[in-house]
């Protein structure tokens, strides 16, 4: 989750040259990934039951955080009208980040 806040605040700085909106547009489009996987985090790590608590927990997280994900997008895009091309470059940079943090896991 830090590497995807660091993640935010990179992509923020590069979409900075184009102007403050964009700027926000990516930095917000990567804070969405990185509070999602914050809130699966907390969903599962909650209490360890069993293998069938484990996995229940484990998938209404992912549904959590899709929600958050597409409701945040959807927030972003049409509530606030920021350019959509930045906060799109901004989720897909985090969760790029979010599917190579496994890959490159001990």
């Amino acid at each position: 989750m830090l590497l995807q806040i660091a993640v935010a605040i990179l992509v923020g700085l590069v979409f900075l040259a184009l102007g403050r909106r964009e700027a926000l547009a990516a930095a917000a489009g990567a804070m969405l990934v990185a509070l999602g996987t914050a809130l699966l985090s907390a969903r599962f790590f909650s209490r360890l039951d069993g293998a069938g608590m484990a996995l229940g927990r484990l998938l209404s997280g992912m549904l959590l955080k899709w929600i958050v994900i597409t409701g945040g997008l959807v927030v972003i895009l049409f509530h606030y009208k920021l350019p959509p091309l930045a906060a799109i470059t901004g989720l897909v940079a985090a969760y790029a980040v979010y599917l190579l943090a496994f890959r490159f896991k001990g």
